[in-house]
């Protein structure tokens, strides 16, 4: 099912369009950030393919991530995390929404890096709570406090997300005006805040 936003500026997504050109616009951000949704729209916005690397290790492993913790570990889910990336990333453009840790292993990391232009959807921990406590499909959250897990996940991962080569806030607007922000990164023409 395919969600209907309201248009974004014909101009702005021409022109970044134009700023990404062969390269594949890669999201990071914890999970809730929103970069599924929003690398969904971005990408039809653009007219380029949208690559989910959660469902892609799943189809290509048969089992949900869920699954993948429990069985395997964390361990070795990061290391199929990382050839799934490495493939996806061979050819572009695309718009790749990763899980909330790939751009937190190094070797991972390193692929993103040169597979793409890397955005890092940053959200505040009220946005991501309220996002992720409707659900229970996630793994690192299965703990006694997960509310505390998610801050101590947000301390640790966002020195790192930081090294993105561009950030967009992630926060409780319609849609659409997330994805022009997204698409104004891009440009190089989203304002200082």
């Amino acid at each position: 099912m395919t969600e209907l936003i309201e248009p974004v500026s014909p101009t702005l997504t021409e022109q970044a369009r134009a700023a990404l050109g062969k390269r594949n616009l890669v999201l990071i951000g914890l999970m809730g950030a929103g970069k599924s949704a929003i690398g969904r729209l971005t990408a039809q916005a653009l007219g380029v393919p949208f690559i989910d690397t959660d469902h892609e290790i799943e189809r290509v492993s048969r089992m949900s991530i869920s699954d993948l913790f429990a069985a395997y570990g964390e361990e070795e889910f990061r290391a199929l995390e990382t050839r799934v990336i490495k493939r996806l990333l061979k050819t572009g453009p695309r718009v790749v929404s990763t899980g909330g840790g790939a751009y937190i292993n190094d070797r991972t990391r390193k692929h993103i890096k040169r597979g793409g232009l890397t955005l890092w959807l940053k959200a505040d921990l009220d946005v991501l709570w309220d996002r992720v406590s409707k659900r229970d499909t996630r793994p690192l959250l299965k703990t006694e406090n997960p509310r505390q897990t998610l801050e101590n996940l947000m301390h640790a991962r966002y020195p790192i997300y930081a090294e993105a080569d561009l950030v967009v806030l992630s926060r409780d607007v319609r849609k659409e005006i997330v994805v022009e922000d997204v698409l104004a990164a891009i440009a190089g023409t989203i304002p200082e805040k």
